[in-house]
């Protein structure tokens, strides 16, 4: 028997508000051991986030999306100011547990962690003076927020408080999956996650919701290995399905733009490579980076 109702995410999981996709915790739980720690992080995406960072004389950093805080912990470790928030307090709890095991550190001690939505960002958060001189928002992260009203008027918002967050000068860098081959073909590009190294076990299946023969929704269902907890036991299979806005290469500049009134630079690029139109290589990930000029 067919399932009747089609599920964007898993049960459990809030439906109101900004989607906190990792409500139930069991996904906050898995996704912590698919991801893995600071160690996981690629060493490519790991050097390529420093040097643009220290390019720009970047030392207060927001992090915008920080989930479980990997990226947050791996700047905070390379002697930046940092800042971490978001909407989900199930992921936020990894981020508060190492805060609190590593308080004796400096940097850790000073650590920021608070919980906020992008559509009050404003509200939710005291922007330090003109800004910070980096906001970052990766792992595809910003594709989570549904396109609520058709219109994409809270992507609008969201983009405009997140850019509101960066002094002039500074850089926001966000990035979004490559939708566009996704929904061209009706699968994600082939290669390996550009920023994290995972030994676990994984299959992930992708969909393509359609609303009035518009792509609205793409779903991934993730099957991933978790190791057990007790001697001798046997791996679990845990399986959840997230849901993401398919945002495409050249409508999301324009949104990126808006959001800064067109007062900025902009570059892209493919999984950390200067991005041409046309290219041989498909990328499986755009990263925009957007410096603020006034």
């Amino acid at each position: 028997m067919v399932d009747s109702v089609y599920r964007t995410r898993s049960l459990g999981v809030a439906a109101e508000g900004l989607p906190d996709q990792y409500a139930d915790g069991r996904a906050a739980r898995v996704w912590q051991l698919y991801i893995g720690d600071t160690r996981g992080r690629t060493a490519e995406y790991r050097s390529w986030l420093l040097a643009l960072l220290r390019q720009h004389r970047c030392r207060s950093v927001l992090d915008v999306a920080c989930g479980t805080g990997v990226d947050s912990i791996m700047l905070l470790e390379e002697g930046f100011q940092v800042t971490s928030v978001d909407a989900s307090d199930k992921m936020l709890k990894y981020a508060l547990k190492e805060r609190w095991e590593r308080r004796k550190e400096e940097p850790f001690d000073r650590w920021v962690i608070e919980e906020a939505n992008w559509l009050t960002l404003e509200k939710d958060l005291e922007k330090p003076g003109d800004g910070f001189d980096a906001v970052i928002c990766l792992g595809n992260s910003f594709a989570h927020l549904p396109d609520f009203k058709g219109d994409q008027s809270d992507h609008k918002l969201a983009l405009r408080n997140i850019a509101s967050m960066v002094r002039p000068g500074g850089v926001l860098v966000i990035d979004h999956r490559n939708y566009d081959h996704i929904l061209a073909t009706g699968c994600a590009p082939p290669g390996k996650n550009i920023y994290y190294k995972s030994d676990l076990t994984k299959d992930i299946t992708t969909s393509v919701l359609l609303v009035n023969n518009k792509a609205h929704m793409v779903t991934l269902d993730y099957t991933v290995q978790v190791p057990p907890t007790e001697a001798g036991a046997a791996p679990e299979l845990s399986k959840f399905r997230l849901s993401y806005y398919p945002h495409q290469l050249e409508a999301f500049t324009a949104l990126l733009k808006g959001a800064f009134q067109g007062k900025c630079q902009h570059s892209v690029l493919g999984d950390f490579q200067p991005y041409t139109p046309g290219q041989a290589h498909v990328p499986c990930y755009f990263i925009h980076v957007v410096k603020k000029t006034a």
